[in-house]
């Protein structure tokens, strides 16, 4: 392959191509890199040749460019031979444009000849596509914790409702039982025809229609018992009979007898298969 060709593939890379001699000086670049120089308002010569870019460098550095270190450093260590190839990224953003490089340093490969090439390649497309994902899952990180804060607040709003409904399930039932069905029981008593006595109970099944989804709550069911009913209510749903009860409260049976249709009553146990020891436990 002759020095044309050389010429030639290397012009026609996108790359900022330049080649520096032992003293950090440029003998060379390819018109990438004279283009590059050109856009960017550089006074002289745009191919730089003369120039000595590891003074460049130098100078940076002492300006307090941590870049001018770092490339300085680079451009020295292959020169020696101490390193095969150094590679760096740094900013290089003009006044209408945000721009990175990735530089890299290798050494010219060719006897009895010490010199370095310089390599520019413009990774701004690479570096703001990653800024846009990084945004991207700040943003999704952002809304992924104000879902789990909502879902915490309507945690707490449902229990706080679970909890309202529940003290509204317990009034409405104890509420029914205390205020509506002892007059309810009176006004059966007190009629006679037979009309009355057909409509008051139709009221009266309605009432219980009404609570009775709450019942299935041992807690609303102790608002309606008395605290002997409790107590014969646990000790029936332990299995015991109404003489162990009578024994244990030390009653009669007869008055164990009166709780427990008490308890038929309050808890709408009008049928009479079912069990009443039975129907305690599905309580639990």
């Amino acid at each position: 392959m002759d020095s044309t060709m050389y010429e030639v593939i290397v012009n026609s890379l996108s790359a900022h191509v330049a080649v520096l001699d032992n003293q950090g000086v440029v003998i060379e670049t390819n018109r990438a890199w004279q283009g590059y120089a050109a856009e960017n308002g550089m006074q002289g010569k745009t191919d730089c040749i003369g120039v000595n870019y590891l003074s460049i460098c130098d100078r940076a550095r002492e300006a307090g460019e941590r870049e001018g270190d770092v490339v300085a450093l680079g451009i020295r260590k292959v020169l020696q031979g101490e390193l095969m190839e150094f590679v760096t990224q740094y900013p290089c953003h003009s006044p209408t444009r945000r721009r990175w490089f990735n530089l890299r340093i290798l050494p010219y490969r060719a006897e009895n000849v010490h010199r370095i090439i310089i390599v520019h390649e413009d990774i701004s497309p690479i570096i703001l596509a990653q800024e846009k994902i990084q945004k991207s899952e700040q943003e999704i990180r952002s809304k992924s914790e104000q879902l789990e804060e909502m879902n915490v607040a309507l945690k707490v709003l449902l229990e706080h409702r679970d909890r309202d409904l529940k003290d509204l399930e317990q009034r409405m039932t104890a509420n029914i039982h205390e205020l509506v069905l002892p007059y309810v029981e009176k006004l059966k008593k007190s009629l006679q025809g037979s009309r009355e006595q057909t409509l008051i109970d139709i009221v009266e099944s309605h009432l219980h229609d009404i609570i009775s989804p709450f019942l299935h709550r041992l807690s609303s069911i102790q608002l309606l018992l008395t605290a002997q009913e409790v107590e014969v209510a646990s000790l029936v749903r332990q299995g015991k009979s109404s003489q162990d009860i009578a024994d244990v409260l030390r009653v009669s049976v007869d008055t164990v007898s009166f709780h427990r249709k008490n308890l038929r009553r309050k808890l709408g146990l009008q049928d009479r298969a079912m069990n009443l020891r039975t129907y305690l436990l599905s309580l639990q």
